[in-house]
Formats: C-alpha cells, structure tokens, sequence
C-alpha cells in the first residue's frame, strides 16, 4: 500500500468516526441520553424510562461488536479493555472517582460535551478542567501517582480478560463462537429486559438506545475493519489508522480523548500532533448536539448560578479526569465501549461508575437536607 493511500484511508476513518459521533451527538441531545441522568431518575423518582435506554444501548453495542467478533473481523483482545493484564483496583477506584464527579458535575464526558454543543458555558469549564486533570493521569503528576498505587495492583490472565478469551481454553471452543453465543445471549437479555416495559418502547428509548448502540458498533467497525492494515508500509507492522496507538484500535470515550483534543489545540502548529478518532469524535458529539439543539430551538446560553455551584463542578470536572483515565474510560468507554467487549474490568468499572454515582447523589440530597 501506498503512503498516499494510507492518508486516504486515514481521511476516510476520521470523517467517518466524525459522521458517527455527530449522530451521536444529536441522538443524545434529542432524547436525553445519559447514564448520570439516567441513575438519578431512578434514586430521585423511581423512573426507570432512562434506565433501560441505557440498557438497551448496551445490548444492541454489545451484539454489533460480536457479531463481528463470530465473523473474525474483530479481536477483542486488540481493544485496550481487553489486555491480559487486569487493573482491578483502577478500574474501582477509578470508575467510583468518575461516578461521583459525574453527578457534581452534571453530567458524564459524553453529556458535558453535549450540553456545550447546546450552549452551557458550565460545560465548557468542565470540559477545560477535565482535560487537563486527565492528561495529568495520563503523562503528568497525578499519572506518576496512578502508576505507583492502583496500577501497581494486578492480576496478569494467561490470555485476554474478555469473556470469550478466557472461557476458550477450558470449553475447548474458539473465541469467535463463544464471542457469538455469549454476547448474543447476554445482549438478546439485556435488549429484552429493556423492552419488557412500555416506557422502553417509547420512540425516545428506541431512538436513544438502538441508535447509541449502533453508533458504539459502528465505531468499532470503523477503527478495527475500515481502519484495521495488515501491514503498515511505513512500520511493516499491523496497525489501526486513527488510533490514539496504532496497536489498538479505538472505542468511542470520553475522557483521554478530551485531554488529547485540548492537547491537539494548543499544540496545533506541531505536526506530530494529529487528529485521532478520539479527537475527532469530541468535535463530532459537540457539534451533533448543537446543530439539532438550534434546529429544536433548544439552544439557550447558560452559566453558574452561585459559587457552591461553581466548586462543585470543578471538583466533579476534576474527579472525571483523573478517575476517566484510572479507570481506562468512563460512562461511554468503560459502559458501552469496554462492555460490549466483554471485558471483566469494563463490567468492573461500569460497576463502581454507578455505584460512585448514587453516593454522590446520596450526598446531594444530605447537602440539601442540612440547607434546610
């Protein structure tokens, strides 16, 4: 393959990845979408609507992504959310740190950029704030803390964490069947459960959860099939075209992918700084939601109202950071993403997001009790 063809190739991944998270974006802002919103409807009111949108999202991604496994056009263990290397602890502590920010902050990353995209000016401070703190995770201060305590604490598998992967030594099966059969199954219930009730057959929860999951499917046909070389011409070696390493390709996430574009931004004079998937899907998901929030006539600018308001937003925005990258993704990476892999650590983390998330609001509703 030509070097001009692989920067066709590359073009054609990023306007596809920026295609798919635009629709992300305005299915999200259309119908609500989101997993903070979603858990708090269900603490504060009993309403389980959003709940199984969620839920469905997840089923549908989950059958999209191994399906393609059963087809071998994908390999979970070339995700980072399926590594032989399981970071436990981070993907607990982590995932709780993002749970609790989330709700001080009003939102997960995916939601943060779809409020900014509408015109909330407090999204935009999140956005800021978070960035930084998770390229602090990543490559800075609190990176040298993250490598020393919870990453230092492992379980290293004989093969990769995902399901398939580690139940195909002992059922003498391959990894593409029992992609096809545990992720079916497990998917068919997750979609059924969704379904059972009338409010996750409304139009919204079909839109919201059919469509985010076919966009989390449609991510990882287009950064594993679409983007997926056999042999770079450059390296000679397998490589994934817009990914953030070339050796893996990329999900749809959050909270590397913000630092990565504010990265990208500052630094746009420096040619070895690129657009990745990532980054692009955060223009993506951004402009999606603002162009149907005007075309809805939702576009409304919006800021703090106090200072309490303020605090809690910063220390939400920097708890997402920092527990985005610790925990190795966040509502959208982890719960979508690494999920529909079958990842242990992915249903790990997704576990403490939540879990993370109901202490916060917990907390809130103390705060507001003490108020009184």
């Amino acid at each position: 393959m030509q070097e001009i063809d692989m920067a066709a190739l590359g073009h054609q991944v990023l306007w596809a990845a920026f295609g798919l998270s635009f629709v992300f974006g305005a299915i999200a802002q259309r119908t609500h979408f989101c997993t903070m919103g979603a858990i708090a409807d269900i603490v504060n009111m009993g309403d389980w609507a959003r709940m199984r949108m969620w839920v469905l999202a997840i089923g549908v991604a989950m059958l999209g992504f191994n399906l393609m496994v059963g087809m071998g056009l994908l390999d979970a263990g070339k995700t980072i959310y399926a590594a032989p290397k399981l970071l436990w602890l981070s993907n607990l502590v982590g995932g709780a740190m993002f749970g609790f920010g989330m709700v001080l902050a009003s939102g997960c990353g995916s939601k943060t950029l779809v409020r900014l995209g509408a015109g909330n000016l407090k999204s935009l401070v999140v956005f800021v704030v978070m960035g930084v703190a998770a390229f602090a995770t990543l490559k800075g201060i609190t990176a040298v803390l993250r490598v020393n305590t919870v990453d230092a604490v492992a379980i290293t598998l004989p093969t990769g964490q995902d399901l398939p992967s580690l139940l195909a030594p002992t059922l003498g099966a391959s990894k593409q069947k029992l992609a096809l059969v545990i992720g079916g199954l497990l998917g068919l219930v997750l979609v059924g459960w969704a379904l059972l009730r009338a409010e996750g057959r409304s139009f919204d929860a079909l839109l919201g959860g059919v469509g985010s999951g076919l966009v989390i499917a449609g991510i990882w046909w287009v950064g594993g099939v679409l983007g997926h070389v056999a042999e770079d011409p450059n390296t000679l070696e397998e490589a994934f075209v817009g990914a953030t390493s070339a050796a893996r390709m990329d999900g749809l996430s959050f909270v590397s992918p913000v630092a990565y574009t504010l990265d990208w931004l500052m630094f746009f004079s420096d040619k070895s700084k690129v657009l990745t998937i990532g980054i692009v899907s955060v223009f993506g998901v951004a402009i999606g939601s603002g162009v149907w929030a005007l075309l809805s006539r939702n576009f409304r600018w919006e800021g703090f109202g106090r200072v309490e308001d303020v605090a809690n937003h910063l220390v939400g925005a920097v708890l997402m950071g920092v527990g985005g990258v610790v925990a190795l993704g966040c509502t959208i990476g982890q719960g979508l993403s690494g999920v529909s892999t079958l990842s242990i650590g992915s249903f790990i983390a997704l576990a403490a997001i939540v879990a993370g998330a109901v202490g916060a609001l917990r907390y809130q509703m103390w705060r507001m009790e003490q108020m009184i």
